[in-house]
């Protein structure tokens, strides 16, 4: 299983590092949200610069306290109170507008990641199933987890750390260079634009280290849900112990990354304290030299300067840390946008006319299908036709095309245009919603949603009442079983329908497909697991509640097909045989060697 996961099929890499810097600036995705929230935006970043313009003015005011009272000018009682409440306005500015740039800033942040959650899941939900036979579940977890908090993060924290870098470095540095001393700003601030150029060219690096951790992350999670998902197979082959040393070792290479990443990162902080250190120092030593030595500056001025050297390190900081949240929500941006661009294979045609058919009649007419990628011909030259009201059954072995024919018909995958006709009409011009809509269809694998029995039998409406539910498992063949749990209809049946048996998922799902008695029913091999007492009665059923209205089902037991209309037989995609259940015991073919072997099997199992 470790294996699979390691080999998955991974997402293009943008070889070029500065472009993915700036692609999340450069996204019209973005842009988009970018215009959508613009006035949140504009009012977030107004009160972020009136902040700024305020904590510049603290500096002055403190350095003019300073000189006066070094000065005597003045007085500590009476003169130094308007000072006092200067800077408690300031200050309380400084709250109220941080607090309002953060709301509309970082909450407009909330705003676009619940966007993009919800055009990923909306687009998710149009992807087709190749799509999905190449992708895992784990994969798209980290997309719609990690990956869109890196783009939230970018969107909130680094679009405040690029303007409030930007424009508070400007005012700084304006208010050191006017009103304190030229030559000091310039021989301290140097050493602080190593900061951003340092931070700047580690940009690259943890943009590549990020995105490999994002993968490391899809994979470690998709491995999780998957053993989850098969904890009866490991248990029940005792390869537990294997299980985890496969984790382990997944689990290892998530924590490489991860530390890589980490290392990297870490390393920033202590070179930024170093060069600011630095700075510090020669702050000190020379504005010491000009305030104590040549007297060229006062003693206010110099801690005004001071003040204003130890703002300055954040917007040198922010520079290097604007660039690393950009550079992962890029690295993100870019996970997600794979997604989004992916174009769904199976669409309405740009001729799709939702029309009213004059009947259900099934045709098809010389389909040849292959599966995308393969050589391998799936199906070969099917024809046959079904009237509306009949029920056609579909025999083969395993692996001869059965369950691909339905497929084809419900368009999971796509066939040649003129080989499948509803009606008359060409499926391929039928809209999607109205072919699929008309169709119930209960595939092998039975899924069940970890909800309750009523809701995932109603779950295309979601509103029906209780009778058309109960009436929907009577059909089935389920009520007395569903009157025997406590809760009855609201029961939960855990995630896959695990509470319930094989022939009791069976049943719910051919209740979920015949709640709304569609045109055309199609059962694939759906009374497998249940008793011949039962598969009888819901084939009565099936003859007695279905009457004008086609049915479609997929047998190995052969005892399901003989009321059958039609049958078809298929054998290595090749249809070999068809009629209905005496005239195809009469050609002495597949078909009669198949049913002699199951009434012999029944013969040995009653003895």
């Amino acid at each position: 299983m470790a294996l699979l996961i390691m080999t998955q099929e991974k997402p293009t890499t943008n070889k070029n590092n500065k472009d993915s810097i700036f692609s999340l600036i450069k996204s019209p995705y973005i842009r988009h949200f970018f215009k959508k929230y613009w006035l949140r935006y504009l009012i977030g970043i107004f009160f972020l610069l009136t902040i700024d313009i305020a904590q510049t003015k603290i500096p002055i005011i403190i350095g003019e306290v300073i000189d006066g009272l070094e000065l005597g000018s003045i007085s500590f009682t009476a003169q130094i109170l308007p000072y006092i409440v200067k800077v408690g306005i300031l200050a309380v500015a400084i709250v109220l507008g941080r607090a309002t740039w953060r709301h509309f800033i970082f909450g407009t942040s909330r705003y676009v990641e619940r966007d993009i959650r919800n055009d990923l899941f909306k687009h998710m939900q149009k992807l087709s199933l190749s799509y999905y036979h190449n992708h895992k579940t784990g994969e798209m977890m980290a997309y719609i987890t990690n990956d869109l908090e890196a783009v939230r993060q970018a969107m909130g924290s680094g679009v405040m750390m690029i303007f409030d870098c930007t424009c508070l470095l400007v005012f700084i540095l304006y208010n050191m260079l006017t009103k304190v001393s030229i030559s000091l700003t310039v021989v301290a601030v140097i050493p602080l634009i190593l900061i951003a150029c340092v931070t700047g060219m580690l940009g690259p690096k943890l943009f590549k280290r990020f995105d490999q951790r994002q993968e490391a992350f899809a994979r470690i999670s998709d491995f999780v849900q998957e053993d989850m998902s098969g904890i009866k197979v490991i248990k029940a082959f005792v390869q537990q112990d294997k299980e985890v040393d496969a984790f382990k070792q997944v689990n290892q290479h998530y924590f490489s990354t991860n530390m890589s990443l980490m290392r990297l990162r870490a390393c920033m902080n202590p070179m930024v304290m170093l060069i600011s250190g630095f700075s510090f120092a020669i702050a000190i030593g020379y504005g010491g030299y000009l305030t104590l030595g040549n007297g060229s500056m006062s003693l206010g001025l110099f801690n005004a300067f001071i003040l204003y050297l130890g703002m300055l390190v954040w917007p040198m900081m922010a520079v290097g840390m604007s660039i690393n949240t950009v550079t992962m929500g890029s690295a993100s941006l870019r996970r997600i946008e794979s997604v989004l661009n992916q174009v769904p294979d199976i669409v309405d045609c740009e001729d799709a006319v939702d029309i009213e058919l004059p009947n259900w009649d099934i045709r098809v007419d010389n389909l040849t299908y292959k599966y995308p990628n393969t050589n391998a011909v799936v199906l070969d030259n099917i024809s046959f036709e079904v009237k509306q009201g009949q029920t056609l059954g579909i025999v083969g072995r395993t692996g001869s095309g059965k369950t691909t024919l339905v497929n084809l018909l419900v368009r999971l995958y796509d066939v040649a245009p003129n080989t499948m006709f509803i009606g008359g009409q060409d499926i391929l011009k039928m809209p999607l919603k109205t072919l699929r809509g008309n169709i119930g269809y209960v595939p092998q694998d039975n899924f069940l949603f970890s909800d309750s029995i009523r809701n995932n039998i109603d779950f295309v409406d979601g509103n029906l009442p209780l009778d058309s539910v109960r009436d929907a498992t009577e059909f089935s063949c389920v009520t007395e079983n569903v009157d025997e749990f406590r809760d009855g209809y609201n029961t939960i049946i855990g995630e896959k329908g695990v509470t319930l048996s094989g022939g009791q998922k069976q049943r719910v799902s051919i209740s979920r497909a015949y709640i709304n008695n569609p045109q055309i029913l199609i059962l694939d091999d759906s009374v497998s697991a249940v008793d011949t007492d039962t598969e009888e009665q819901i084939l009565a059923n099936i003859k007695s509640k279905r009457s004008g209205k086609t049915n479609i089902i997929i047998a190995h037991r052969l005892s399901a097909l003989q009321d059958a209309d039609i049958i078809i037989v298929i054998d290595e995609g090749k249809l070999i045989e068809q009629g209905t259940h005496q005239q195809l015991l009469a050609n002495d073919g597949l078909y009669c060697s198949l049913y002699n072997k199951q009434q012999l099997q029944k013969m040995i199992d009653e003895q």
